[in-house]
């Protein structure tokens, strides 16, 4: 054995042997940012890293232990492991929210898979950690990345005959039903069993695409497949993408080969084997904690298909996940998410007293999964919050009432204004429950900042529940 080759085995042994331990340790946590596209994952990452770096005090995040008992000595950035991947854009962020001049604005929506590390140096004060060092560091890994990609998770475990069964009605119920027309039409002219026109199928990929990029800009629809139609990256226009659903009526007969029909079969399987999946193993597996971010005020504004669609969704997506208690041994060798948070987001755009309400409705809809989770031992939480306020709360009294408002710049708005929000249901409704006037939760642009930080409502409790224990 040559030396060269020795010293290079000793550096690789040594390497995962300090990997192995900061994990057995809990020096290392990999967090879930999870979330469909508009649920505010890139601003909740911007706004933890502000946070533990030049806003970590005990004034702004009281209830995060390690700041509470003054044990938090500084966080930092830190180069990543994952070379080949982009790093998450924090200064661009902090531009947006917090700019030199002008009006601030929120963060662009993800257009690429990016990753973060943090270093959090604290001191430590129990436990085996305080035996070694005084002072411990945990890194925390954290993943940013397309919601419109998430979607497809549910793919894996899906034939193309069973997506069809999925998808292809949807297209005849609203809101779809008012903007499916032209493709509908077109997919029923396709006569499947004919010799492939790969014209003909581009065609109607792109009828399909089109449907898929106005809904995504005009609803709060969850159930949009493929993803990568919605934000394709390096994939335009490639043949992995032009696939759609069709009739699963018009399947019952044996698949010609060559023609239309296994075509749209050989497409679907590619991208579920050379996207979904490749994503999936290299973007989410060995998570430790996982928080889920939910926009549900926006999926109210829409209605009960929409809010329903969203739980469905919601609870498919967490069944990809790898969960389970989490022990000294599982940590070094198996890592499964022991913690989970379930976090209505944007909870500054209603009055505080509704936040409870809040709470509860998004526990009404991931209910389904949750049980299973618990049941296997996950610790499951969920909470009202908002990693960055965009309102002040107001009072008005109207004629000799009391009413708790909110005071902010509505999104795309030059005005501000002091508003009333609707008060949301404590949990899932019914059609018939349904109030007939709907809902109405305005979005609002990020509050200016003079002093250039950042206020938050929670902020710390979800820190303290996702970290805490990691940070004693």
């Amino acid at each position: 054995m040559s030396q060269s080759f020795a010293k290079k085995t000793f550096k690789t042994f040594k390497g995962k042997a300090q990997k192995a331990l900061h994990r057995s340790l809990d020096q290392h946590v990999k967090l879930a940012v999870t979330g469909l596209s508009g649920s505010g994952k890139t601003a909740f990452i911007s706004a933890l890293v502000k946070h533990l770096t030049s806003q970590a005090n005990d004034n702004n995040l009281p209830f995060f232990d390690v700041m509470r008992e003054h044990r938090h000595i500084a966080t930092k950035i830190v180069p990543q492991e994952a070379l080949n991947v982009p790093t998450f854009d924090y200064n661009r962020a902090m531009s947006a929210l917090l700019p030199m001049e002008g009006d601030p604005a929120w963060p662009a929506s993800t257009e690429r898979i990016n990753t973060l590390r943090l270093a959090i140096k604290y001191q430590s004060n129990a436990g085996l950690r305080g035996h070694f060092s005084p002072q411990s560091t945990l890194y925390l890994d954290i993943i940013d990345y397309p919601g419109e990609w998430l979607l497809d998770l549910p793919m894996l475990e899906q034939s193309y005959t069973a997506w069809c069964e999925q998808q292809y009605p949807l297209l005849n119920q609203s809101p779809r039903s008012a903007t499916s027309g032209d493709f509908l039409h077109a997919v029923e002219q396709l006569d499947l069993h004919a010799p492939v026109d790969e014209s003909e199928l581009a065609n109607i990929a792109q009828l399909y695409q089109r449907m898929l990029v106005g809904l995504k800009k005009d609803t709060k629809l969850a159930m949009l497949q493929p993803g990568r139609m919605l934000m394709p990256g390096d994939l335009q226009g490639a043949p992995l993408l032009l696939f759609f659903p069709i009739n699963p009526e018009k399947m019952k007969d044996d698949v010609v080969a060559g023609s239309n029909l296994a075509h749209l079969i050989k497409r679907f399987n590619a991208y579920v084997k050379e996207v979904v999946k490749p994503f999936y193993n290299e973007h989410f597996r060995h998570f430790d904690r996982q928080i889920v971010l939910v926009d549900v005020l926006s999926a109210l504004n829409e209605g009960h298909e929409t809010l329903h669609e969203q739980s469905r969704v919601i609870n498919q997506l967490l069944a990809h996940f790898s969960y389970g208690e989490s022990g000294f041994f599982k940590r070094l060798f198996k890592p499964n998410i022991d913690k989970i948070l379930f976090a209505a987001n944007k909870s500054d755009h209603i009055s505080a007293k509704h936040h409870k309400a809040l709470a509860l409705l998004l526990d009404s809809l991931v209910k389904e999964q949750s049980n299973h989770l618990k049941f296997d031992g996950v610790q499951i939480e969920t909470m009202a919050m908002s990693s960055i306020t965009a309102t002040q709360p107001r009072q008005v009294v109207d004629e000799g009432q009391t009413l708790d408002c909110v005071y902010g710049k509505p999104l795309n708005e030059h005005e501000w204004l002091t508003y009333l929000p609707p008060e949301p249901p404590s949990r899932m409704l019914n059609k018939s429950e349904w109030p007939a006037q709907g809902f109405e939760f305005l979005s609002f642009s990020p509050m200016p900042s003079p002093d250039k930080q950042l206020k938050h409502i929670r902020l710390d409790h979800v820190m303290q529940y996702l970290l805490g224990d990691k940070l004693t």
